[in-house]
């Protein structure tokens, strides 16, 4: 249990940090906030430049080959044993940690790793898109769109039972290069790919054949391929195969 000085941050709350999977399509698990801010961020950008050596110069010639997308770094601390009201998340979450953190360390109830790997996981292959999540990092003026390039966990404490209860994070994304925007195409999205994609409240085959082919008239394909004999009665949660197409 924690005793000491209270964070000033339970006096004055601070925006948190949020992060947002912009191709999830339920809203319930789109947007999560981080538990405590970080205390710091860095962003660093590189551009790559040829040297091309002339014969009894005494430099090169420096020609400018490609830029490089900007990169956000920063550090995220979890602790369920030390936390207060100022931590971040769902109103469910606050009074879990808040109770948490009355309790001895024996008798912990949080294991951090389920906070950590809401994070970790944004750095694997969606299936439905076949790569990792876009994401959209904001806190204040911080606006950010890219993918989460590299991720660390350290695991620094543990309760009786070996249950991790602290653990800090380093987090690493790359700036998003709008494909659509440079060339006019979206290689992800191709109607000549097969996809995934989890059933939300309110979706339609024609809406889901729009999206994916640009054109609702060819639901039918999306049923013959999920062996739906009813394309009204789509069930939230299921998962239905949008097969490629030669259009």
């Amino acid at each position: 249990m924690y005793l000491g000085i209270p964070n000033p941050n339970i006096i004055i709350p601070l925006e948190k940090m949020k992060i947002t999977n912009l191709d999830c399509k339920n809203p319930l698990k789109k947007t999560f906030e981080v538990l405590y801010n970080p205390q710091s961020y860095v962003q660093a950008r590189s551009v790559q430049y040829a040297q091309i050596p002339l014969l009894g110069a005494d430099a090169p010639i420096v020609q400018f080959q490609h830029g490089s997308g900007e990169m956000l770094s920063f550090e995220l601390f979890f602790d369920s044993l030390s936390a207060g009201p100022e931590v971040g998340g769902t109103a469910i979450d606050k009074l879990k940690f808040a109770g948490n953190s009355l309790l001895p360390s024996a008798t912990n109830l949080i294991d951090v790793r389920e906070y950590t790997n809401e994070i970790y996981k944004l750095s694997h292959v969606d299936v439905n898109i076949h790569r990792p999540p876009e994401l959209k990092v904001e806190w204040a003026t911080l606006q950010f769109t890219g993918f989460l390039a590299s991720c660390t966990q350290q695991f620094t404490k543990f309760d009786e039972s070996g249950y991790p209860v602290r653990a800090i994070m380093q987090c690493q994304f790359i700036e998003r290069v709008d494909l659509a925007k440079l060339f006019g195409i979206d290689p992800y999205n191709s109607p000549d790919t097969s996809q995934y994609r989890e059933v939300c409240e309110g979706d339609s085959l024609w809406a889901l054949a729009s999206e994916k082919y640009g054109t609702c008239g060819q639901w039918r394909e999306i049923a013959a391929a999920n062996g739906l004999t009813n394309p009204r009665k789509l069930r939230a949660g299921e998962t239905l195969v949008l097969p490629g197409l030669d259009i």
